[in-house]
C-alpha cells in the first residue's frame, strides 16, 4: 500500500517534533535540583549558667523517735497518723495507776521518816541534861544522835523516792518534744508498752526545714573547692550561690536552698563525701523520705552557645554542620561542656564567627550545597532565653 507524498511529509515532521520533545524531557530530567534554602546563624559567646545535678534523699530538720520511758499498757492515743502537732502537745497516755501507787508509798515513807526524826530528836533532847549531870553515859548520847542522823537520811531518801515517782507519773503522759508531723503508729490502745521495745511508738518529723543530703566524688569536691572564693571551706560555702531542688515529678521546688555542711571525711567504701543543702519548707510540701536532685549552678562569663536543634548525633558523638565560603556544608564534632533545656555549651569544635546550619539537618551530608538564609543570633537567643 502506497502512502501519499503529503502524508509522508506530515508523519516525518511529527516524528521530528516528538523526538525533539523527548530529547528536551530527557535533558530536563538530568538537571540537579536546586540547593535547599536553610537558616544559618553566626556563633557567638554569652554569659550563661550551667547546672550540675546530684541525687538526694530528703530528711526533716528533726526526726525524733517517740518512745516510752516507763512500762505499762497504752491507755490513750491523742493524735492521728499524719497529723501536725506542736511541741508540748500530748501524744500518748500510759496507764498510770501503778506509778500513782508508788507515789503514795513514797509519800507514806516520808511521813514515817519525819516521825522518826521527831522521835530521835526527842531522845537527844532528853539525854542532853542527863549526860551533863553524868546520870547516863556519853555513849547513850552518841547513839541517840546517830539515830537522829539516820532518821534525817531516811527522810531524804523518802523525798528522793517521791521525786522519782513523780517523774514516772509524768512519763506516763508522752508529749511532743518538737513541732512536726506524726508518722505511723504501730501500737493500738491496750498494747503493752516497754522501754525496751525495738519499735518506737511513732516517728515525729519536724519539717519546717528540709535537709537534702547528697555525695560529692573526690574530683567533684576538688572542683568545688577551686570554683568558689574563700580561704576556708566555710567561707566557700557562704560564697556559693543558692541551689535548686528538682523533685520527683521533674519540677523545680519553688524555694531555693543554701549549702550548709560538708562531712568531716570521705567514705572509704564509696570514695565520696556527704554534703547537705537546706531548703525552707514552711508549707510542709516536702516530707522526710522524699527523693530528688540537688542542682548546683555554675556561672560562666563567656561561653560558646548553640541551640540543640543545630546538632545531630552519630555513635555517641555530637556534630554540627558548618557553612563554608563556597556555600557547602561540612560536619564537625563538638565537645559539650554543659547544657540547658534548649542550648548546648561548647568547649571545643567550633569558634566565634563560624556559621552553623540551624535546622533541616536531616537532608544534609558532607559537601552538600545550600542557599543560606541568615538569621540573627541575638533574635535566636531571645526566642529561647537561656
Amino acid at each position: 500500500m502506497k502512502i501519499p507524498g503529503k502524508t509522508r511529509i506530515i508523519v516525518l515532521i511529527s516524528s521530528i517534533i516528538l523526538l525533539q520533545n523527548c530529547t528536551k524531557a530527557a535533558e530536563g530530567g538530568n538537571q540537579a535540583p536546586p540547593a535547599p534554602e536553610l537558616p544559618v546563624y553566626t556563633v557567638i559567646t554569652s554569659p550563661a549558667t550551667t547546672y550540675q545535678e546530684f541525687p538526694t534523699a530528703l530528711e526533716g530538720k528533726n526526726n525524733v523517735e517517740i518512745r516510752s520511758q516507763v512500762d505499762g499498757y497504752l491507755d490513750r492515743i491523742y493524735v492521728e497518723e499524719g497529723s501536725f502537732v506542736r511541741a508540748g502537745q500530748p501524744l500518748f497516755k500510759i496507764d498510770s495507776r501503778a506509778y500513782g501507787e508508788q507515789m503514795n508509798m513514797a509519800q507514806a515513807n516520808l511521813q514515817v521518816a519525819n516521825a522518826n526524826i521527831q522521835k530521835a530528836k526527842v531522845e537527844v533532847d532528853r539525854l542532853q541534861p542527863l549526860v551533863a549531870a553524868k546520870v547516863v553515859s556519853d555513849v547513850q548520847m552518841k547513839t541517840a544522835k546517830a539515830n537522829y542522823a539516820a532518821a534525817v537520811a531516811a527522810a531524804s531518801q523518802a523525798k528522793a523516792s517521791i521525786g522519782s515517782a513523780k517523774i514516772n507519773v509524768g512519763f506516763t503522759t508522752i508529749t511532743a518534744p518538737v513541732s512536726g508531723y506524726i508518722g505511723r503508729i504501730p501500737y493500738k490502745k491496750g498494747s503493752l508498752i516497754s522501754r525496751t521495745d525495738p519499735s518506737p511508738l511513732t516517728l515525729l518529723s519536724d519539717i519546717s526545714e528540709i535537709y537534702a543530703y547528697f555525695s560529692l566524688s573526690e574530683l567533684d569536691f576538688i572542683a568545688f573547692q577551686n570554683k568558689y572564693p574563700g580561704a576556708t571551706l566555710e567561707e566557700k560555702l557562704r560564697n556559693m550561690p543558692m541551689v535548686d531542688l528538682v523533685i520527683a515529678d521533674n519540677s523545680t521546688y519553688p524555694q531555693k536552698g543554701k549549702m550548709s555542711i560538708v562531712d568531716g571525711q570521705f567514705d572509704k567504701s564509696t570514695g565520696a563525701i556527704s554534703v547537705r543543702a537546706v531548703f525552707p519548707n514552711a508549707q510542709g510540701s516536702l516530707r522526710t523520705g522524699n527523693t530528688g536532685r540537688v542542682r548546683l549552678p555554675q556561672l560562666l562569663s563567656n561561653v560558646v552557645i548553640i541551640p540543640q536543634e543545630s546538632t545531630f548525633e552519630i555513635q555517641d558523638k555530637t556534630y554540627v554542620y558548618i557553612l563554608g565560603k563556597d556555600k557547602k556544608v561540612t560536619s564537625k564534632p563538638v565537645t559539650i561542656s554543659g547544657k540547658t533545656d534548649s542550648y548546648y555549651f561548647i568547649s571545643e569544635g567550633i569558634s566565634v564567627g563560624d556559621k552553623i546550619v540551624y535546622t533541616g539537618l536531616g537532608s544534609l551530608k558532607d559537601g552538600a550545597s545550600i542557599q543560606p538564609k541568615a538569621i540573627s543570633s541575638d533574635s535566636l537567643f531571645k526566642a529561647k532565653p537561656l
